[in-house]
């Protein structure tokens, strides 16, 4: 058997390497060693969130991987083939659901499989995406390239308890499709704001802020303000702008203790590229296995992106080419038409 050993401390060197590397190892039927797992972060090695989605992954495709540990930063995995499932599952913590659907949602979909998971943990939570990003701006992205699911909220969790409930059907793929994202054309602006045991006074005065600030840069705005209950206090934002040759999206949890929501909204209405940073490294997997050239413009090349394209070309063997614009940058990645796709 021959292992493909991949470097978790290259790029951002954290656990995006890892997601990558075992959803792709499952596809590919690629056994690996991935190294100094999340080495680059304050709490190296695996978190809760890593250890449900192996465990997970090994009871959907029986992968045989040694007995880790939260803390761990290094791994053996070997995986089998994918089957579909009706799970139940819970982090235990409040560790990210959407963080574990980047690695279900493309694996379960390109093996032409079917999967049912209802999973508690956290929805919306510091440094990953909220499930309204992953709902919205991603689920949107993977329908345009041929994967399909669902996502149902039904509890919110907020750190630290957790306890949110998601709903997850991923449907099997018939062709993972190319796509080409050229430019923003239209400035409209979704805002979602979700809360809870938070004064709705406080809230609503950050979105009246935030809603100015848009109408003043000529966007049309759509608000969804709603008051959730979760097991713990807490507050979040994301704000989306969707047309057909772009998808771009920010979000942002609401800082208790500065009382406003941690976010550069300058970003969100500056960018005049097709999508945006967090998007731009979650379109490489699927990417990387498509029929024909993806394209994509950003403002910057992160290092989430430079890691994903990294791991997808040792894996798949793709090719990638990044080029420069005048105020930004255009990623091209040419699929490997994977055969189990076709």
């Amino acid at each position: 058997m021959k292992f493909l050993k991949i470097d978790g401390s290259f790029g951002e060197g954290g656990g995006q390497i890892l997601r990558t590397a075992i959803t792709l190892s499952c596809i590919m039927n690629q056994p690996i060693i991935v190294e100094n797992i999340r080495k680059n972060r304050k709490n190296p090695g695996l978190k809760p969130q890593h250890l449900t989605a192996l465990n997970i992954l090994k009871k959907i495709c029986n992968a045989n991987f040694d007995k880790v540990k939260i803390g761990d930063t290094s791994l053996t995995f070997i995986p089998g083939k994918v089957q579909s499932f009706d799970l139940k599952e819970n982090v235990g913590t409040a560790g990210s659901i959407s963080l574990i659907f980047q690695v279900l949602i493309p694996l379960i979909a390109i093996c032409k499989r079917k999967l049912k998971l209802t999973i508690t943990g956290g929805t919306n939570v510091l440094w990953s995406p909220t499930i309204d990003y992953t709902q919205i701006v991603l689920r949107e992205a993977y329908s345009r390239m041929g994967i399909n699911c669902s996502i149902k909220i039904i509890k919110r969790g907020f750190y630290p308890k957790g306890g949110g409930i998601v709903e997850l059907k991923v449907f099997p793929s018939e062709k993972i499709n190319s796509i080409i994202l050229n430019k923003r054309t239209v400035k409209n602006a979704g805002l979602k704001c979700i809360f809870s045991k938070l004064p709705s006074k406080l809230i609503t005065n950050q979105i009246k802020l935030i809603e100015k600030k848009l109408i003043e840069n000529d966007f049309k705005i759509e608000i969804i303000l709603k008051e959730d209950t979760a097991l713990d206090s807490g507050s979040s934002l994301l704000i989306n702008n969707i047309d057909k040759g772009s998808i771009i999206g920010i979000d942002s949890i609401f800082n208790i203790k500065t009382k406003q929501f941690d976010l550069n909204l300058n970003q969100f209405i500056e960018n005049s590229h097709s999508v945006d940073d967090h998007l731009a490294d979650m379109l490489v997997l699927p990417a990387s296995l498509a029929h024909g050239i993806t394209i994509f413009q950003v403002n910057k090349i992160s290092k989430h992106l430079e890691t994903n394209l990294f791991v997808a070309s040792e894996i798949t063997g793709c090719k990638y080419g990044i080029g420069k614009l005048k105020d930004g940058f255009e990623i091209r990645i040419e699929g490997i038409s994977y055969p189990h796709i076709k």
